[in-house]
């Protein structure tokens, strides 16, 4: 049987996903308590209700995000987002924050896959840590990437590009091209080298650029 690997992180009230962003407000609309005057005795349901910014926990960024004509959440292809082949990049944040061109030219053929840069970077997730100093692509990367046709780009960390660069360069070659961006990844270690497929779906929302997505991986 085939084995599910769990990518995202939780979302709940309180969270704070990205410093200077709002945190999701979480409630009940109808409580189980007030329902029950609306049913048979014995049955009740809830309602839930979430305030929240787009850019919440693990999300998909679609060219829309960036781009005034890109494409919105409603318009990305499934094949963008669903049941894609895999390529891992392993780039150790110990190691470097700029994760340049080399790190992707040997990895091999990345053309319609989705290329996740596991940088371990999620352990500091609700953490003072996690909001300084993260991991990202470079320009460059960003460029090979788009030349050699990745399907999608993932990363484990704050932001897929320097957050002290206001050019943001990776999400706006990556998503000029229509190429889905998807951040505050976790887990990768978890995932085998090779033999899985990986699904980030958003809700087809139209005129929305970002949304969070429950990621997850399906190994053989």
């Amino acid at each position: 049987m085939s084995k599910l690997i769990d990518l995202s992180h939780e979302i709940e009230h309180g969270l704070e996903t990205y410093r200077g962003l709002p945190p999701p407000v979480i409630s009940d609309f109808l409580s189980r308590e007030a329902s029950r005057s609306h049913y048979a005795a014995g049955t009740e349901f809830h309602i839930g209700k979430i305030e929240m910014v787009a850019n919440t926990g693990t999300y998909l960024d679609s060219p829309f995000h960036r781009h005034a004509d890109g494409a919105d959440l409603a318009a990305l292809p499934l094949e963008r987002l669903a049941d894609l082949e895999v390529v891992v990049v392993r780039a150790p944040f110990e190691q470097g924050r700029a994760i340049d061109a080399p790190a992707f030219a040997s990895v091999g053929d990345v053309r319609g896959r989705a290329v996740l840069v596991h940088t371990g970077f999620d352990r500091h997730w609700r953490t003072e840590r996690y909001f300084t100093g993260n991991p990202f692509l470079t320009e460059a990367a960003a460029s090979l990437l788009v030349e050699r046709g990745a399907a999608l780009v993932g990363i484990d960390s704050l932001n897929i590009d320097d957050t002290g660069d206001g050019r943001r360069p990776v999400h706006t070659r990556l998503l000029a091209a229509g190429i889905p961006i998807v951040e505050h990844l976790t887990n990768l270690a978890a995932l085998p080298d090779q033999g899985f497929r990986f699904f980030a779906v958003p809700p087809k929302v139209k005129a929305f650029g970002t949304f969070p997505v429950r990621a997850f991986a399906k190994a053989d």
